[in-house]
């Protein structure tokens, strides 16, 4: 599962109503913030994986070398360069300056606005009052608090604001850094059966690759990012009232969002179409582009929880595959640990039972018919004694005797008997116990009965054939006479 969830004991009563607020990128926060080394390693590892950056195009994005943009050193760009940084020489709090949380909350105020105003017809595309705008900017850069809900300003000057805004931060909402990791994923696209790269794109990739680009965006580049991109998703929702698609979108935010800064049309050239796609294609999937991929909460909970840490999606679909294919396979296993578990407990309790006979055997008085019984234990040259120990441990498999006697030294001695057999190939019988032993185990409650009965036995045999041997006597000596 991709959920991680800590259960915590709270004793205080008033909080146990509260609602639970679940956060499964816990993890990959607390990873992000407490382990950024680590953290990014374990993301640009990933992206690696899905697109093919060079050597310097990987420092680039790892921050270690400056970003080396398109027209960056055209004569036209630099003009250009020069006439924005006069039009931006005074900044303020919020506009023209660097992404702060404090810009992004007075920013955040023209988002929960236009939310409300997505029905307004060429929103973002139909430019608003300009003198309505001045004053609605200097509010913000001064943090004077505003009642956008007045009636004061329309839908449409609030919407050229937020484009203003983010058109005049010193670089693009995504970065100089990822510009060349952008051009990359617009490249991803579908193989076919004979492996050759096709003009499909693989969507699945692609928002894998933006989940992992995500990631490493600075919190406030990512925070307003997420606020921004779920406007235009749900601007996008209702184009049949405002007529503005994700395309038509795309095609208003890619040079405040994507484009380098202080670089015109003809400097991008070829890539202009890529970028507008690429931002169509980030509204449209906005919803799942925000959460990280299963494999790097996986990895992030197991940094820390302690144990093997999966480095790919590919280890993680591995692992995920393997689970469910040994599901039933470990129920069984279960179930057989439990089997085995009985066997072993009622052949121990038998092996007591024998280990018990034996001794009564070797604690009888000297007769006969205890020297019968011994012969039969000693047959074995590395039979026990009544003071050796007995083996418990699980012996190897052995051949099974036909007798009650091997049954016994098998259970006692754990020494196996050797059987002759008639041929290499001949399967062994299966063991056969005599009539009168079945019911010696029937009869008898305990091994001293056991013990008994069996000397019982072989005295009643014993007496039988004596009086048969005097019987064949007696008869020969009547025929003699």
């Amino acid at each position: 599962s991709d959920a991680v969830c800590n259960f915590v004991i709270c004793n205080d009563s008033s909080l146990r109503s509260q609602p639970i607020i679940f956060n499964p990128d816990f993890f990959v926060e607390k990873l992000r913030h407490e382990k950024p080394e680590v953290f990014m390693e374990l993301v640009v590892s990933n992206i690696t994986r899905l697109i093919d950056l060079p050597g310097a195009e990987l420092a680039q994005l790892m921050g270690e070398e400056d970003p080396k943009l398109p027209g960056a050193n055209s004569t036209a760009s630099g003009f250009f360069r020069s006439l924005m940084s006069l039009r931006r020489k005074e900044k303020g709090v919020v506009f023209g300056s660097p992404l702060t949380e404090e810009g992004i909350a007075q920013v955040s105020q023209l988002i929960e606005y236009l939310h409300k105003n997505l029905r307004a017809e060429g929103l973002f595309r139909v430019p608003g009052n300009s003198i309505r705008q001045q004053i609605l900017k200097d509010a913000l850069n001064s943090g004077t608090d505003i009642d956008l809900d007045s009636g004061d300003f329309h839908s449409n000057d609030v919407a050229t604001l937020l484009k203003m805004f983010l058109g005049e931060l010193p670089e693009p909402l995504l970065t100089h850094k990822h510009f060349h990791a952008h051009l990359k994923i617009a490249d991803l696209m579908l193989f076919d059966e004979k492996g050759n790269k096709t003009s499909t794109p693989d969507k699945e990739r692609q928002i894998e690759a933006l989940q992992l680009l995500f990631l490493i965006l600075p919190a406030p580049n990512r925070s307003l990012l997420k606020l921004l991109l779920d406007l235009l998703y749900q601007t996008a929702k209702k184009q049949d009232k405002n007529k503005m698609s994700a395309h038509n979108l795309a095609l208003m935010f890619a040079p405040h969002i994507l484009w380098p800064r202080n670089v015109t049309a003809n400097d991008l050239q070829e890539n202009i179409t890529k970028l507008n796609n690429g931002v169509t294609f980030m509204i449209k999937h906005s919803q799942k582009l925000f959460k990280a991929p299963a494999y790097i909460r996986e990895c992030a909970r197991l940094h820390y929880l302690g144990s093997r840490a999966h480095t790919s999606k590919d280890d993680l679909d591995l692992l995920t595959s393997s689970g469910s294919k040994d599901l039933q396979p470990l129920k069984s296993q279960k179930r057989s640990r439990l089997d085995t578990c009985h066997q072993e407990e009622t052949q121990q309790r038998t092996e007591e039972a024998l280990k018990e006979l034996f001794r009564h055997v070797h604690s009888m008085p000297d007769s006969a018919k205890k020297k019968k019984l011994i012969r039969q234990f000693n047959k074995h040259p590395t039979a026990l004694t009544p003071g050796s120990d007995v083996p418990t441990s699980p012996a190897p498999r052995r051949n099974r005797s036909r007798s009650f006697s091997g049954l016994i030294k098998r259970k006692v001695l754990g020494t196996p008997v050797i059987l002759e057999r008639k041929s290499r190939d001949a399967t062994p019988e299966p063991e056969r116990v005599s009539k009168e032993n079945v019911h010696l185990l029937q009869k008898c409650g305990s091994p001293a009965h056991m013990a008994q009965a069996k000397l019982k036995s072989l005295e009643s045999q014993k007496e039988e054939s004596c009086r048969h041997m005097r019987g064949h006597l007696l008869s020969k000596d009547s025929s003699s006479l």
